[in-house]
């Protein structure tokens, strides 16, 4: 294919990863306004999970099939890093509305475990302190051991979102529909993998790099229209939940990743690094934020601090695409 080709393919397949997202935060929204689930948990567990799944289909692919470890990297870190960056887009355009919102406490667990996983990946890309256990990375035993802890932080949050739900559709009709607009987003993503190492080649980019910028932002853009549709509804806590949980399911992939790659540890990336700086001093300021959040569950007059520390992420992601 030719490069117009392969920009024209990339953007139509965007687009369909846009759509299919935009409709599963609207089923979500249905789920948890008639379910008796957290909403935490919807927006943190099963929300985040599927607009993760491009994460994971997109990342196996890269280690299975193009044997690329720091594709997978790049898509996972810097899908983190955007994801937070769609956090602080939406506090900058709606700081009000979220300083008024309330948001389970559960998400500030979930941020302080996605810190200490950036933590380590620090240790193992700037410090080179990595080993195995039966072949396995501790890096990954821990990864999947931190995910069941903040699972278990949002199954039991008592956040709950009180609007009345209006939808017509049973509950069986909203699950079939959610179920089908996964599929159908997981099609998309995967074919997205492929089409984002044709650029990567046809571009001469690295693999980390063209992870972080097409494969990253490709695959987290169901969090970022998902996001954007939970916050318009004023459920800011299913959308918290959603980026902050996605974070963490992202960070098993990886551990996932590492378990398929047949080549060593994929941690200790070189072209992961600034990646992993920006993704630390990010994740500090997302904590910092949740937690005043947490002692100022209803506070307007937060919403300047709440859109500086927005500004604040977003020069993380900035500063990151500069310097790489």
């Amino acid at each position: 294919m030719t490069l117009p080709v392969t920009i024209i393919l990339y953007i139509i397949l965007a687009s369909l990863v846009v759509f299919f997202s935009i409709k599963l935060a609207d089923y979500v929204d249905l789920i948890d306004k008639k379910s008796d689930l957290s909403g935490a948990f919807i927006g943190g567990v099963v929300l985040a999970a599927v607009t993760s799944l491009p994460e994971l289909f997109t990342s196996v692919s890269s280690v299975v099939f193009l044997k690329k470890p720091d594709l997978v990297m790049g898509n996972i870190l810097g899908s983190n890093l955007f994801n937070e960056c769609i956090l602080a887009f939406l506090m900058v355009i709606w700081g009000r509305a979220f300083a008024k919102s309330v948001v389970g406490k559960s998400h500030t667990k979930t941020t302080l475990i996605s810190l200490f996983l950036f933590v380590m990946m620090f240790l193992a890309t700037y410090v080179g302190i990595d080993f195995s256990l039966l072949n396995i990375s501790v890096y990954t035993a821990i990864i999947f051991i931190t995910y069941a802890v903040s699972i278990k932080a949002m199954a039991g949050d008592t956040a709950e979102n009180d609007e009345e739900c209006t939808s017509t559709l049973t509950m069986k009709q909203i699950i079939i529909r959610f179920i089908i607009m996964a599929i159908l987003l997981v099609t998309a993503s995967i074919l997205v993998t492929f089409v984002t190492d044709e650029l990567a080649a046809k571009l001469n980019l690295g693999a980390t790099v063209a992870g972080a910028l097409f494969l990253g932002i490709a695959t987290s853009l169901p969090e970022l229209t998902s996001s954007i549709t939970l916050a318009k509804k004023g459920n800011f806590n299913a959308t918290v939940g959603n980026i902050m949980g996605s974070g963490m399911f992202n960070f098993t992939i990886l551990g996932l990743a590492d378990l398929l790659h047949r080549g060593g540890s994929i941690y200790a990336s070189e072209g992961s690094k600034m990646l992993v700086l920006f993704g630390t001093i990010a994740t500090i300021l997302v904590t910092g934020t949740l937690l005043l959040k947490g002692k100022n569950k209803d506070n307007t007059k937060l919403s300047l601090v709440y859109r500086l520390s927005g500004l604040a992420i977003l020069a993380c992601y900035v500063l990151f695409i500069v310097l790489s």
